[in-house]
């Protein structure tokens, strides 16, 4: 109730988050690879130089290995994420330099589900969102890519639902000030 005796509008419910995701898991296998054979190669040819210096070059070099081939694939699949609420799409990448994107749901979209076989063994894929923009956002190889696509036509729907309800309230309700001669 407001000061004046009028009920306020119920404001809308707070936005939820329905999912996190990033890209499937499995984009580190080869990263992880490279680190347990750039670790078991810096073990075995460690020492095994007559001078100091080429024994700290080993070191380095398997340190600037590990960097490039593990630690880097790993900062670039830890920058991109997805967080799907229940108002938008929010798209996150990057390390350095952030780059975020947001989608409504209620401004409607198509929602289409990318497989190659490798995805499909894993139950993964892209789910790209056609927003009738020049090109359609991808969610690149995310995990349970079905779902996610299926959970977004009904987040759409519901937020269709929603604005269509409140447009047709705001259009149904008459004006409710009533001026006689400048007064009310």
């Amino acid at each position: 109730m407001s000061i004046h005796g009028q009920a306020q509008p119920n404001p809308q419910a707070p936005e939820s988050v329905i999912a996190r995701l990033r890209p499937h898991g499995r984009a580190l296998f080869w990263p992880c690879l490279a680190l347990v054979v750039i670790v078991a190669a810096g073990s075995y040819f460690y020492g095994q130089f007559p001078e100091k210096w080429e024994n700290l070059g080993v070191l380095i070099g398997a340190a600037l290995l590990a960097l490039l081939l593990w630690l880097l694939p790993l900062f670039a699949w830890l920058g991109r994420n997805y967080t799907i609420t229940t108002r938008r799409i929010v798209l996150r990448s990057g390390f350095l330099v952030r780059v975020r994107q947001e989608l409504l749901h209620s401004r409607g979209y198509d929602v289409t589900v990318r497989k190659n076989a490798l995805q499909s063994v894993f139950g993964s894929g892209d789910v790209l969102v056609n927003t009738g923009l020049e090109r359609p956002v991808v969610l690149k190889d995310v995990p349970h890519a079905d779902l996610v696509q299926a959970a977004l036509h009904d987040l759409m729907e519901a937020s269709q639902n929603a604005v269509a309800t409140h447009r047709q309230q705001e259009a149904s309700r008459g004006d409710d000030e009533t001026t006689i001669w400048g007064t009310r």
